[in-house]
């Protein structure tokens, strides 16, 4: 590299050297700083402004402008000033006014404000409004739905259920054990178009009813196949049919664990003689108002999003022969979902929102 007329180089400490040398090379430094950093370490080399600027092909005054800075600020003066925007227009007053009135007020006969709405009320625009909401982290058109178990045996069964999804027991199947009911074979009242590039597909948002069906199924938690029947109805009688059915399909030699929700069906007393006759079978019941924890209602959401809901079926047989297709499907390649959370974290969860929302 040709040097210029000797000029004297911009002095640098050991550890100014180091942080400019991995500037310089770190691939995730933006190109401004990386060329700044450089101009210097050319410049305390002793090489001349107008070979630095055609060396890394910039203009001399910049070599000039960032020679300076760094000769004033150090490493700091490398990092750009900042700029002056516009002036504030909203005043202190207005920003808590209107926060204060987006927490705890409400438009009449209304249950949330709008940002016109709002906007009308304290007399500035809708995007007034929007920025101050944006800067406050406010959403009133949102609201999160929860819901807490009341069960008094929420604990117990919480941990039972959960010690069988993170330590199931030896020469045991663990089943998730319920049932989709209404199934609803719906059928478009006009033909829709097919996906096509730069054209999603359509579909009426008007249907035929052409009755339902009710899909029982047990979702194997080691493995994630799926053993499932369609019936007409879902009461205690389908339910004990299907009980029938695991019994048979499922290896003698292992003992069944059922997770099963709630449901009267379930806890009838034909239901409940039966299984005293077959004791390979053990019940685990969920705590009410915890179907997030019964694994084949995450299952459900599978079939309902990619076989069911845009589907269209003319009959309830094809429904069934649909949803069939489907377990077979699944059952030829299944994948199991891996439950992670521990009770424990679960019943901090659970503690922080009671709090939150004053349950005891």
């Amino acid at each position: 590299m040709r040097r210029g007329r000797p000029i004297p180089p911009l002095e640098l400490t050991a550890e100014e050297q180091a942080s400019l040398e991995r500037l310089e090379r770190r691939g995730k430094t933006a190109q401004r700083l990386a060329l700044r950093a450089r101009i210097v370490l050319l410049a305390s080399e002793g090489f001349a402004n107008h070979a630095i600027a055609k060396t890394l092909a910039t203009s001399r005054s910049t070599v000039l402008l960032w020679r300076h800075r760094f000769a004033v600020g150090g490493l700091d003066g490398l990092n750009d000033l900042p700029r002056p925007g516009r002036k504030r227009r909203l005043s202190v007053d207005l920003v808590q006014r209107v926060v204060q009135t987006t927490l705890h007020g409400k438009p009449a006969a209304a249950t949330h404000w709008s940002t016109r709405t709002l906007a009308e009320q304290v007399g500035v625009s809708k995007m007034t409004i929007q920025r101050i909401w944006k800067a406050n982290g406010l959403q009133p058109h949102r609201v999160k739905t929860f819901k807490l178990s009341r069960d008094p045996h929420f604990v117990e069964k919480l941990r039972d259920v959960v010690g069988l999804y993170l330590n199931p027991p030896e020469h045991a199947v663990v089943l998730c054990v319920d049932e989709k009911s209404q199934i609803q074979a719906l059928d478009r009242t006009q033909p829709g178009l097919p996906l096509k590039q730069g054209r999603c597909g359509t579909m009426t948002h008007d249907y035929k009813r052409h009755g339902t069906t009710t899909l029982f199924a047990a979702l194997n938690v080691l493995d994630g196949t799926v053993i499932g029947s369609c019936s007409s109805r879902h009461r205690h009688q389908e339910y004990l049919h299907f009980l029938r059915r695991l019994d048979r399909e499922t290896p003698k030699a292992l003992a069944l664990h059922l997770v099963v929700d709630n449901y009267a069906t379930h806890k009838h007393d034909d239901v409940q003689a039966w299984l005293a006759k077959h004791p390979r079978l053990t019940v685990h019941f969920i705590p009410t108002s915890s179907s997030w924890l019964n694994l084949v209602e995450r299952w459900f959401r599978e079939i309902t999003e990619k076989r069911i809901r845009r589907g269209v079926f003319r009959s309830v047989p094809d429904l069934e022969a649909a949803i069939t297709e489907y377990l077979n499907v699944n059952n030829a390649a299944p994948k199991p979902f891996i439950w992670t959370a521990s009770a424990q974290s679960i019943l901090d969860k659970v503690t922080r929102a009671a709090k939150v929302h004053g349950i005891a």
